[in-house]
């Protein structure tokens, strides 16, 4: 009688226990991640690229890393930030890593801020994407052109940095919501599938 007990309670922690939910969502969440990564480049190079404005156009890198940062936290931000500065590295470096380390530390740094987002506030994640573009423009003007020679910051940031910063926001508008919507309906999907297991 023991013995059969035993066998009961193995098999009900043991192999015939149910999996926990968590190592599903988390590879549904890196699907969607990659997509939207995929997505994200493509608009940039293709439908953003054939409106460009003297030829300024969005980046709606900065706007994925940041969305993520804020939204998931810093390991997620770096994440995002990581490929989707490898995309940029591959198709338009002059040598690898250069922006995927720039794009990893600016999702870290948005990372630092989901302690005080709430979605329903749009100011923050505003302010945090154009501080964002304003700040990769910048370092990659200093990286890129300064240390070449090339002092003219004030040309470049008034032709260059602002007016692409200016465009992103305008692009976050209509892009954000959609990064924010698809980020509930995960964290949705995640609270309904840890509740059967409960």
């Amino acid at each position: 009688m023991k013995d059969m007990d035993a066998s009961a309670l193995h098999m009900g922690n043991g192999a015939g226990q149910t999996p926990k939910p968590e190592g599903e969502f988390l590879m549904l969440r890196k699907v969607i991640s990659a997509i939207l990564i995929i997505l994200f480049f493509v608009l940039q190079c293709s439908v953003f690229d054939s409106i460009a404005f003297a030829g300024i156009i969005p980046n709606l890198m900065i706007i994925l890393t940041s969305s993520f940062g804020f939204m998931c936290g810093e390991r997620e931000g770096l994440l995002i930030g990581f490929f989707c500065g490898l995309l940029n590295d591959i198709f338009f470096g002059s040598f690898l890593g250069f922006y995927a380390l720039l794009l990893m530390y600016i999702g870290y740094l948005n990372g630092k801020f989901s302690r005080i987002f709430y979605p329903e506030d749009i100011r923050l994640p505003l302010a945090l994407i154009i501080v964002s573009d304003l700040s990769y423009g910048i370092i990659c003007y200093i990286l890129t052109f300064m240390l070449r020679g090339k002092f003219q910051f004030a040309y470049y940031f008034v032709h260059v940095i602002l007016p692409e910063a200016l465009y992103t926001i305008v692009v976050t508008l209509l892009l954000y919501p959609l990064v924010l919507n698809i980020n509930k309906k995960l964290e949705a999907w995640e609270k309904r599938r840890a509740q059967k297991f409960v």
